[in-house]
């Protein structure tokens, strides 16, 4: 059932999508964007990716050529050009827009929305969001002007009076380090475990996979519109300690675990070692805090995905985890970027290498 005073509440143009609108993402090329991407090609709808011109970078190139043979259109532009976004806009009879731009970027965003709401046409925006509710959400800084920022650009949309959906999807399924930008592309510990505090705050993990799928499904979805969509899968509902033993068991061995403190986090925090500083904010916010959980999603502006698809799966922890043993498995020479060490010593666990294969092999 349409949630009738969500609807009326609209002062822009209507939210609903056809059901092969075009759809413009901003961001492509990052951590987020790609699967973001990858869900949109998928789902067969026309999907244009604004590239900066000049975009450098072996890496990046080859994302931009897979995109391309899945049918991305590729169109030369930077978001802080408003009558270049503009025009893209008209002539491409966009619906949906979804920016997935990093932190350097956030503030561009206000362009953007002056360009949509410019052009009137665009039925839903998604801002660049993909984490915690950063309204509520109170991370010490340099986390903290990060999300005064996002705010800003939230406070920008809502006054605009375009349609939005404000993507809330917790954590990476991956190994949360409190020292790295995205954890998901770094394997989990093989020497040692950094627990933080007492390692009992539990927080949500979501697989990047299922970022862009359940991003995808909810774009258009007229329940979302002007909404916080909250990923809270009760699968993946843990806390460090309990990420610990699951990787143990993947492994075959017990690791040692050293405590990292509260005054730990804020201490490398203090340090303003960009990214770095930025992640040991947000840790703290999670594992000491307990931002993801401190509050309850209430009608009308929060939905929880789960209540708006009963039969959504997610991707386990578990399932996860496996895949990062088929990575060691297939590739030996990860077994150094798992390590913790900063010295350059890598401290091997005596794992058991049969017993990997038949995880990767059997699971």
């Amino acid at each position: 059932m349409v949630n009738e005073s969500a609807t009326n509440m609209i002062i822009g143009p209507s939210p609903h999508v056809s059901v092969d609108g075009p759809v413009l993402i901003i961001g492509s090329t990052g951590f987020i964007g790609r699967f973001i991407t990858d869900a949109c090609l998928d789902s067969g709808r026309p999907t244009y990716l604004l590239i900066r011109s000049g975009l450098t970078g072996h890496f990046k190139a080859t994302i931009i050529n897979s995109f391309q043979e899945k049918g991305a259109i590729i169109l030369h532009g930077s978001m802080d050009d408003r009558d270049i976004v503009e025009k893209v806009l008209r002539e491409r009879k966009i619906e949906i827009v979804i920016s997935a731009v990093g932190g350097k970027n956030i503030l561009d965003q206000l362009i953007l929305v002056q360009a949509i709401k410019a052009v009137g046409t665009i039925k839903r925006f998604l801002a660049s969001e993909f984490g915690h509710d950063i309204d509520r959400a109170d991370p010490v800084e340099p986390g903290m002007t990060m999300y005064n920022e996002k705010r800003k650009v939230r406070r920008a949309i809502e006054k605009s009076g375009i349609p939005y959906t404000y993507i809330c999807c917790n954590s990476i399924a991956a190994w949360p380090y409190h020292d790295n930008t995205h954890p998901a592309d770094v394997l989990p510990p093989l020497d040692r475990f950094h627990i933080y505090g007492d390692g009992t705050v539990k927080a949500y993990f979501v697989a990047g996979t299922d970022i862009g799928k359940y991003t995808i499904k909810s774009m258009d979805d007229i329940r979302t519109v002007n909404k916080s969509v909250h990923f809270r899968p009760p699968s993946n509902f843990l806390n460090i300690n309990e990420l610990a033993s699951l990787w143990e068991q993947k492994i075959g061995r017990t690791l040692p675990r050293v405590t990292i403190t509260e005054d730990d986090l804020l201490h490398a925090a203090r340090e303003m070692r960009i990214p770095e500083s930025i992640v040991a904010s947000f840790t703290h916010d999670i594992f000491i805090k307990g931002c993801q959980i401190n509050f309850s999603i209430e009608e009308p502006k929060d939905v929880d995905l789960s209540s708006l698809y009963p039969d959504a799966r997610f991707m386990t922890i578990d399932e996860c985890f496996n895949d990062f043993v088929r990575n060691l498995v297939e590739n030996p020479k990860l077994f150094k970027q798992a390590s913790g060490n900063n010295n350059g010593s890598i401290i091997m666990p005596p794992t058991n290498q049969e017993a990997l294969v038949a995880i990767a092999t059997y699971t």
